[in-house]
């Protein structure tokens, strides 16, 4: 199971800190899931920025995840720990890319991304068992949010695009 001193080793270094999503990756149960409902308030404070500068914003915070989760899982011994959840951060920005800033896009999108992050459809199940370290614990988030954002656009159009 869980390293007891756990806690202390994500709330005593920052980059456990941030892969560990501030503490949200330390839920019991669906870590996941409580890490994307953590990333849903910063999405709230980057979801302003212009297309290009969100699109800057996912790609850094993409190659800084990668470097965080190969490090982290390097030091907890453990590839893609349950607790691991910064991969849930930036699969849930991408998801919400140009989507509208509404109550009911940011629900819709939560929910196809966590369908798509859990569920693994086709290539995104072989990502995530094929596609080692950082770069593997990030891309099938990557591939979700990707299959997400699709996803919520074309149902924010079948609803009238004002969801």
């Amino acid at each position: 199971m869980f390293d007891l001193s756990i806690n202390r080793r994500v709330f005593g270094n920052w980059r456990h800190l941030l892969a560990f999503g501030f503490g949200s990756g330390l839920a019991k149960y669906a870590p996941g899931t409580f890490g994307t409902l953590v990333a849903v308030p910063v999405f709230l404070a980057i979801g302003h920025l212009p297309a290009w500068l969100y699109a800057i914003t996912i790609l850094a915070t993409f190659a800084l995840g990668v470097w965080i989760c190969e490090t982290v899982s390097r030091d907890l011994g453990v590839h893609d720990h349950g607790g691991i959840v910064f991969d849930e951060f930036v699969g849930f920005w991408i998801t919400m890319f140009m989507a509208p800033m509404t109550v009911t896009s940011v629900a819709l999108g939560f929910a196809l991304f966590r369908l798509f992050d859990i569920w693994k459809p086709g290539p995104i199940r072989w990502i995530d068992r094929h596609v080692q370290g950082g770069f593997g614990i990030m891309i099938d988030d990557v591939a979700a949010g990707v299959l997400a954002c699709i996803s919520l656009h074309v149902l924010l159009r079948a609803l009238g695009a004002a969801a």
